[in-house]
């Protein structure tokens, strides 16, 4: 299993964010994805996740503000993030159903 995290960087309160994760060694169409974050000295948050038929759902803090989606042809599930708050910076993972995330996660700032 390889799940690669990127789009993360630096964004003004108020902006927004597209990241990516790039999946392979499973059979991403049937899995269920997550997207969780960890801030500096804080424990793993969880965020929201996709169904493999499409369906979503999303922690209260970030509901109406981020979007989760996938494509399944691009084995490639995104987190959507708008108005982007300073206590939206973290590493930013993807990972399979509630497993530990495996990759290395991309980190966003929010900071004017």
């Amino acid at each position: 299993v390889q799940l690669v995290e990127s789009g993360g960087g630096l964004v003004p309160p108020g902006g927004s964010l597209k990241l990516s994760c790039a999946a392979s060694g499973f059979d991403f169409s049937d899995a269920a994805m997550t997207w969780v974050r960890q801030a500096p000295g804080k424990g793993l948050e969880w965020l929201g996740g996709i169904y493999n038929h499409g369906g979503t759902y999303y922690a209260d803090s970030v509901r109406g503000r981020f979007t989760i989606s996938r494509d399944n042809a691009k084995n490639t599930v995104y987190l959507h993030m708008n108005n982007l708050r300073p206590e939206d910076s973290a590493v930013y993972y993807c990972t399979i159903g509630a497993e530990a995330p495996p990759g290395q996660g991309t980190q966003v700032t929010v900071s004017s």
